[in-house]
């Protein structure tokens, strides 16, 4: 064979290049993926394999149709893959994905609220604060925080709303 005359598998190739397309594009159902899929079997038979292949058009459509299954199981993994990992990251409501965090905006917000609370806190007189933490943090009721403090159960309840009015005035809702 001289070096003018292609390779038998590459001479069926470019005889037969459309009718592979036109195969693929039936079974992908997309032009672009069959062009693609021959595309992929013209760079696996270049260089043309050493050995004698007996019939070169179905290798050629073997070759093909091994690559477009191992092309569909790895979109079924990517698929999947790529499901699992939205399913662990969000959240479902009403048919739409939702972010499990909220936007960074609200964190930030969130965070200089929480700040302004801490800070409106720490300026409350001694009582009032104590009363607080022990309801409001430590989630005891109020007759178990008079009983913690040493107090009556009304003036707890005047602390805490002592301590809420004071939050709602410098912080809001």
């Amino acid at each position: 064979m001289d070096d003018s005359d292609p390779h038998p598998l590459l001479a069926v190739y470019l005889a037969r290049r459309e009718e592979l397309v036109r195969y693929f594009r039936v079974r992908l159902r997309s032009e672009a993926a069959a062009q693609d899929l021959v595309q992929d079997i013209f760079l696996r038979i270049t260089p043309p394999p050493t050995e004698e292949i007996g019939n070169p058009g179905a290798y050629l459509y073997r070759l093909g149709t091994n690559l477009m299954l191992d092309r569909i199981k790895q979109q079924r993994r990517a698929g999947r893959r790529d499901a699992d990992w939205r399913d662990s990251q969000t959240m479902a409501a009403g048919g739409q994905d939702m972010a499990d965090e909220p936007p960074a905006d609200e964190v930030v917000a969130a965070r200089l609220r929480l700040a302004q609370i801490v800070q409106v806190v720490a300026d409350m007189p001694e009582p009032v604060r104590e009363a607080f933490r022990l309801h409001k943090l430590e989630g005891l009721s109020h007759a178990e925080t008079a009983a913690a403090m040493g107090v009556s159960r009304s003036s707890v309840e005047k602390y805490i709303m002592a301590s809420l009015k004071r939050i709602l005035a410098k912080v809001g809702r």
